[in-house]
């Protein structure tokens, strides 16, 4: 059997695979840290680091004990995080993220009513980016970012927010004076493409391969962010589907928006992790919904 601080100790180090860095986590010497792990891998009666002068890594067996041991120690936490708020209620602090102007308006009408009726937890909101805020939520740093969905490996929750789909073009483009398109000219036009770094389900939303009618679609450059892309767009390099809302915040002389007639709604709303499911995070997300009833 393995004592809590044996196992906080294994998972930190396959975490930062450097004896130094999990020994300042833990508030421990390097030796401390290595005992450690020379004495589970005792017990193991095999190696579940490889250790160079250069590097340590995880064996095939430490990669298969942290798959397996890492969600039981999360679902562990989680439920001891669940029992205190249970006990304490509504307190303490929630760290909020949101994603462009148009969730800054659906978070502040929801922190309104939490505080109102949770004034003992802060709450603290921040304007994010996409890549660092999605990688701090995962991290745990903060409790709920409020996002555009789909949001893979979180829990997206009510949507608040569902806003026709338009084609952000270049002003100067033929197409930019239509009335309306069909998301069949993606075979005509370029259609910006996003990184690999974005996730899959997102990239199939935003930047699918196939129009409506089966035709491939026509791949254009690649960008990473927002400012980027609408300056690709803006130079007639290639367009992107974006919500409507752009047309209010993101409105420019050289980009029109043209709604996509048979194109499904970009939807809004709040994301979290499953094993952060606290009190807290359950009391904002009822707060936003009740301060962002459909057609507010």
């Amino acid at each position: 059997m393995w004592e809590r601080h044996e196992v906080e100790t294994f998972l930190l180090l396959a975490d930062e695979l450097h004896f130094g860095r999990t020994a300042a986590r833990l508030h421990l010497t390097t030796g401390h840290v290595s005992k450690t792990i020379k004495r589970l891998e005792s017990r193991i009666g095999a190696a579940l680091f490889e250790r160079t002068s250069r590097q340590v890594r995880l064996t095939p067996l430490g990669q298969q004990l942290v798959d397996e041991l890492g969600p039981a120690v999360a679902a562990v936490e989680a439920s001891l995080r669940r029992a205190v708020d249970a006990g304490k209620g509504v307190t303490g602090e929630l760290f909020i993220h949101f994603l462009g102007p148009a969730t800054e308006q659906l978070v502040l009408r929801a922190t309104t009513r939490f505080a109102a009726r949770h004034p003992d937890c802060a709450v603290h909101l921040q304007a994010g980016e996409l890549g660092t805020s999605a990688t701090r939520l995962r991290k745990g740093e903060i409790d709920i970012l409020v996002a555009s969905f789909p949001f893979p490996g979180a829990r997206n929750g009510p949507v608040l927010l569902a806003e026709p789909r338009v084609l952000a073009i270049a002003a100067a483009h033929p197409l930019a004076s239509r009335a309306s398109l069909s998301l069949d000219v993606l075979a005509e036009v370029p259609l910006i493409q996003l990184p690999d770094e974005v996730s899959r389900e997102f990239r199939d939303d935003r930047t699918p391969g196939f129009t409506p009618s089966g035709q491939p679609t026509l791949k254009g450059p690649e960008c990473d962010g927002l400012s980027n892309i609408l300056t690709t767009v803006a130079l007639g390099r290639g367009v992107y589907p974006v919500g409507a809302h752009f047309a209010q915040y993101h409105a420019r002389p050289d980009i029109a928006y043209v709604p996509l007639r048979d194109a499904p709604p970009v939807t809004w709303g709040p994301v979290w992790l499953p094993g952060n499911e606290t009190a807290r995070v359950r009391a904002f997300v009822q707060s936003a919904v009740e301060a962002n009833p459909p057609g507010a």
